[in-house]
């Protein structure tokens, strides 16, 4: 337990969350174990034992996260309310208590899989295991940088803007770590082994992680080999995707894709309208931020469902941005995605992430994603400084 204690510290760290050994993490084995000591270990050892849990992070997140967080808290709010998918589907809401108050933190718990604590941290849990923690607390950051991008390029439009705001843009993203990164060096295609094919779908989600192009474990990666769609696992992390990828036939004759990832029939349905072999789907922050900023929606009926009821044609440099919610529901993926993917290679889902597809291996599709994602962080800042 303790050296898996240590991985989800340093993966905080390495991840731009959490400074070097500013993490204070939790479990319980046979007893409670902590990786070191904190003023308020009392308190967590309490909340810990007290709720249905089994590991909790205790951190103050790094720049820029640490700012954003005060500057969405700042009017005492008691929750804060992102719209992008990840938060929809996940976290649901981000409870806020504005002084220490064990009690306080333990019914908010008891409600959400974590609590923001503004003058002194995030507490994230996981009811088995730090890697669960670990997966909440990067995903109420992103959540975090999300909502508070969307919010002011939003206010920018609408004139509602100042100039303080301004500044604190400008001074978190002296922060954000540069998105012209080396592109990897992937395997080259087509593959012509079964093996080869697990060993690209492995260096393609490490790399993803690893260049930022999604957070925590969401995201996902197939490929088409013979007659069946190798594809990552539901709730794997993409960079440890060993043993996490399920061969799938596109006939339906195994059970396989009982675990394969939630947007497996999106995955299929691509696969089986286009010539390609590859798809890869990332949640880049501000693809996801560009997305969602809408010229529109004062005037809009579906404002409020936005992620579902979008009904306008809205692209960003030519790629089509879509609703859609994961799965096969009447508002799901599977109605949207091909069907955008059938003019282009790559798609934007509204809130949600990004869709690239690759010819015969994964080098055009990692591009692709990287592509977007930095053509939409210039985008974000471009038409920022057009509405000042």
């Amino acid at each position: 337990m303790k050296q898996l204690i240590q991985k989800y510290a340093q993966k905080l760290y390495l991840s731009g969350l959490v400074a070097q050994e500013e993490a204070f993490i939790g479990a319980i084995d046979d007893e409670c174990i902590w990786n070191n000591h904190h003023e308020k270990v009392s308190d967590l050892n309490a909340i810990l034992n007290y709720l249905p849990i089994n590991a909790l992070i205790f951190a103050q997140p790094k720049q820029p996260y640490k700012n954003i967080i005060h500057h969405l808290t700042a009017n005492k709010v008691s929750a804060i309310y992102p719209q992008d998918t990840e938060t929809r589907t996940f976290l649901h809401e981000l409870p806020v208590i504005h002084r220490w108050d064990q009690s306080q933190i333990i019914k908010a718990l008891s409600r959400r899989k974590a609590v923001i604590i503004p003058d002194e941290g995030i507490i994230a849990t996981g009811s088995l295991t730090p890697e669960q923690a670990f997966v909440v607390y990067s995903s109420l950051c992103f959540a975090c940088f999300v909502a508070f991008f969307v919010e002011k390029i939003q206010k920018a439009f609408y004139g509602q803007i100042n100039n303080h705001e301004i500044d604190i843009i400008n001074s978190l993203m002296d922060h954000y770590p540069n998105q012209q990164k080396i592109l990897p060096n992937l395997k080259t295609g087509p593959f012509l082994s079964e093996d080869v094919v697990y060993d690209a779908i492995k260096d393609v989600g490490f790399q993803t992680v690893s260049h930022g192009l999604v957070d925590s474990y969401f995201g996902n990666v197939s490929y088409r080999f013979k007659d069946i769609l190798y594809i990552s696992q539901t709730a794997s992390s993409l960079d440890e995707l060993a043993g996490c990828i399920d061969p799938c036939p596109l006939d339906g004759s195994s059970c396989a894709a009982i675990t394969a990832s939630s947007e497996f029939s999106a995955h299929k349905q691509i696969i089986l309208s286009r010539n390609v072999r590859a798809v890869l789907h990332g949640h880049p922050k501000f693809s996801v931020i560009m997305s969602m900023f809408c010229k529109d929606r004062k005037n809009c009926k579906n404002s409020n469902q936005c992620h579902t009821h979008c009904s306008k044609n809205r692209t960003i440099n030519g790629i089509p941005i879509v609703p859609g919610e994961v799965g096969c529901g009447p508002y799901g993926l599977i109605h949207t995605l091909p069907k955008a993917l059938k003019q282009s290679n790559s798609a934007i889902v509204y809130g949600h992430g990004v869709f690239t597809l690759g010819e015969i291996d994964f080098i055009s599709a990692f591009n692709r994603l990287a592509e977007t994602e930095k053509n939409c962080q210039q985008l974000y800042f471009k038409q920022l400084r057009s509405m000042l």
